[in-house]
């Protein structure tokens, strides 16, 4: 099958968050693209499915955003860039998609990068409904790789407007196993099954390793206890763990227990983490915000608390070498 070439275009946009500075890559100065041949990891959204501000939500946590579009988020995602071998992945398609490739396109242009690959954690909206921006309504794209486990391939093959994607070859479903690894060039990106609501597919985290570094994705998951890995040994295991950040502590949704609510909270996963040593917290980035969690504005007092018990608060834009 023909690899995928998509044509984007257009300018700079990447902001770095200050806090990351001594572990960010620097863009290649005169052409603002990833010029070395290293493999970099690149945050294209940090927010939980439906974006900040969420649609309906007119409270005053999200005016602001309506009001400012500076302040907005989008939906979680991440995307590696291999500069060596002129290829980029994504993980999730968000409905935030197309400005996610257009700030991807400011980094890995297509004139010299061809998108290799989106890998797709579950079938929850914003993790993978941006597939419908590869159709003939609008891009029109040819053979796009998308890698899905064995229930979300049914889901996609055999649901509209999904299974028309797939008729008319503008994406192409690639078959993964739990725990076994897909080998590229520079990259080997591996699922393992998380427990989730798993209404049409099953959910999935990555672990991403590069030729130096390792990352792992978990954007969603009901509850740290209820998984068969211990999460301290995840985050000794990696260089980088993105995790499951929806809410961040009791009483952000009045009225609910939230500790029923099926995600770990933020402040529940800093006290389980506590004991780890410095060295290791570092590797943990807070990831996936609902509207309502205060994370979303990382010059927040509790997103300052975070930075101050050791862990980081991932942002749009942050770049990570791999």
């Amino acid at each position: 099958m023909a690899r995928t070439h998509i044509v984007f275009a257009l300018s700079l946009f990447c902001v770095l968050s200050a806090c990351t500075k001594d572990v960010s890559v620097k863009l290649n100065q005169e052409s603002g693209t990833i010029g070395s041949s290293t493999v970099v990891l690149t945050v294209l959204g940090v927010a939980q499915d439906a974006g900040y501000p969420q649609a309906g939500c007119y409270q005053a946590h999200c005016l602001p955003a309506w009001r400012d579009k500076s302040l907005r988020k989008m939906a979680t995602s991440l995307a590696l860039i291999d500069a060596a071998n002129n290829n980029t992945y994504l993980f999730e398609a968000t409905p935030n998609l197309p400005q996610q490739l257009f700030n991807l396109e400011q980094l890995a242009p297509s004139t010299r990068f061809t998108l290799d690959g989106v890998f797709l954690t579950h079938a929850h909206i914003g993790h993978y409904a941006g597939l419908m921006f590869f159709g003939h309504e609008a891009m029109g794209a040819n053979q796009v790789p998308v890698y899905v486990m064995p229930r979300m391939k049914g889901f996609l093959e055999e649901n509209g407007p999904w299974s028309q994607l797939v008729d008319f070859g503008n994406i192409q479903l690639r078959s993964l196993q739990e725990n076994k690894p897909v080998e590229f060039d520079q990259i080997k990106v591996t699922p393992f099954s998380v427990p989730h609501r798993d209404e049409f597919s099953e959910t999935v985290g990555y672990r991403i390793e590069g030729p130096n570094k390792s990352a792992a994705f978990i954007p969603d998951i009901d509850k740290w206890a209820k998984w068969s890995t211990p999460l301290e040994q995840l985050v000794a295991s990696v260089d980088y763990a993105f995790l499951d950040a929806t809410f961040f502590a009791q009483g952000e949704l009045p009225g609910r227990d939230m500790s029923k609510i099926p995600h770990p909270l933020v402040s529940d996963t800093m006290d389980r983490l506590e004991g780890l040593s410095p060295e290791l917290k570092r590797r943990v980035w807070f990831i996936h915000f609902n509207h309502t969690n205060p994370l979303i504005d990382s010059t927040s007092e509790q997103a300052q608390e975070v930075r101050a018990r050791g862990f980081n608060v991932a942002t749009e834009g942050l770049r990570l070498p791999l």
